[in-house]
């Protein structure tokens, strides 16, 4: 495999919800960049022409972001489009075609996972496999057998260092933010530990619901959707080791060993809810046990971690649209009346903006030894940065494989999720723009779980 960046790129699906909203937007701005001066070439069934095509690429960023007028020019003169079905080898006959005298393209797999074999055993059939690299779309499996088999059949033609499976969030510069955090100051690591550390809350909340989305959303549910994928990733940069080396393989060798210290979820650590109006959503089972809210506790048994508990929340319709952690300090033994003190945290936010707070007390004024709490806030912003499409297409081309799952990576955070998903746990309503069902108090952190606040930078008091 040349570590040489790819000379073409190819995405199936061209004509499909995600390359509208997502691919279209991030080609343009790596033209724009200058990160993009390959042909690129779309391939779907859909009775198409390049210039229809092209019309829909425009449509797309009138939509999403807006026309670089250059850099569209730019992008259309690269676009090629290949028309066909996917069963048919005529199709991929053709692609040889449109790539001419490429030899290490990137094939992007923006296509439902039922497509994944076919699609890459006529590439390799075509002869177009050779030095080319591979991104495939998550869902990656439904569980582990699933991943497990999806993974045999990409390795069958590619070597692990050519498949990129994306997991936007690992796109994000905010989740490459925490490892900043661990490893960039001297002072964290004194405290990152179970010596220091009394319990750590992960929430990723959604104020919309499945926006269209239920037929696909059905079969998945909030564990499969943003738990063991996302929200794993984001566990993973918070809690490992620092790699021995800065290169992609020992970054994804420490996130490895996390989800290896973690054992599967137990029934009674998992608690799933579902909001009300959900089963209305189009593509919907009327009787549908499909989650749309879970809260879980979990355990890391690292020399590091052992005994600190980990929950994680996550779901729909929920008042606000934010991803935060939140660590809680043991308290001091001190002579000050623990009835006047409040954990100190840390508070790292993800989104809708960029966050570092260090929660601490100080004196107040008025009586004697009255105490507050306030925090250190610290912020950044995005604006100007990549999107995660840009991002991760960008380091895909270039054969970066930091940012993408590898192989066993996938398989251990589904044996993690798979016992319990398969025990059909109980799945309680909850009333839309509320925090889950009532339920969620049997998985609760020490002292309640923190409501995000979006239009400051505090955190109100536990709910």
């Amino acid at each position: 495999m040349s570590n040489s960046s790819s000379d073409a790129l190819v995405f199936f699906g061209a004509t499909g919800d995600l390359a509208y909203k997502k691919i279209f937007p991030a080609l343009q701005a790596m033209v724009k960049r200058g990160n993009l001066n390959v042909p690129v070439v779309g391939v779907a069934k859909a009775g198409w022409n390049l210039d229809q095509l092209r019309a829909r690429a425009k449509d797309s960023l009138e939509k999403h972001g807006g026309v670089d007028p250059a850099a569209f020019e730019k992008l259309s003169a690269q676009l090629r489009y290949v028309d066909g079905d996917y069963q048919d080898p005529a199709t991929f006959e053709a692609l040889r075609g449109q790539l001419k005298d490429a030899h290490r393209p990137t094939y992007y797999l923006a296509i439902p996972p039922v497509l994944f074999e076919t699609v890459v055993e006529n590439i390799a059939k075509s002869h177009g496999a050779g030095d080319a690299r591979v991104v495939v779309e998550k869902p990656f499996g439904h569980d582990q057998s699933s991943a497990i088999e999806l993974n045999k059949i990409l390795l069958s033609i590619f070597d692990e260092n050519c498949i990129f499976r994306i997991d936007h969030f690992l796109g994000k510069r905010p989740v490459d933010n925490m490892l900043v955090f661990r490893f960039a100051n001297a002072f964290s690591e004194a405290f990152w530990n179970r010596h220091y550390i009394e319990s750590v809350q992960i929430t990723l909340a959604e104020n919309f619901g499945v926006q269209g989305r239920g037929a696909f959303y059905d079969v998945n549910g909030t564990v499969r959707d943003v738990v063991q994928n996302h929200l794993f990733q984001v566990l993973s940069n918070l809690v490992m080791e620092p790699p021995v080396r800065s290169d992609g393989e020992s970054l994804r060798d420490e996130k490895v060993k996390v989800l290896k210290a973690i054992p599967p979820i137990e029934e009674k650590n998992l608690i799933r809810g579902q909001f009300q109006g959900y089963r209305d959503e189009n593509g919907v089972a009327k009787d549908s046990q499909t989650e749309t809210f879970a809260a879980l506790q979990l355990e890391i048994n690292s020399w590091r971690w052992k005994g600190v508990p980990f929950y994680i929340r996550a779901g729909k319709c929920l008042p606000v649209s934010c991803t935060e952690i939140l660590a809680k300090f043991r308290k001091p033994p001190t002579l000050i009346p623990d009835s006047k003190l409040t954990e100190n945290h840390l508070r790292l936010r993800l989104s809708p903006n960029v966050v570092i707070a260090m929660g601490l007390m100080t004196l107040a004024s008025g009586e004697p030894m009255r105490l507050q709490a306030g925090e250190m806030v610290a912020t950044s912003s995005d604006a100007g940065d990549m999107d995660a499409y840009e991002r991760l297409l960008t380091a895909a081309m270039a054969g970066d494989n930091s940012l993408f799952a590898r192989e066993d990576y996938v398989e251990e955070a589904w044996r993690i999720v798979d016992p319990v998903l398969k025990k059909a746990t109980p799945v309680y309503p909850y009333a839309p723009n509320t925090w889950g069902p009532a339920e969620v108090a049997r998985v609760t952190p020490p002292g309640g779980w923190e409501t995000p606040v979006i239009d400051t930078d505090r955190v109100s008091s536990a709910v």
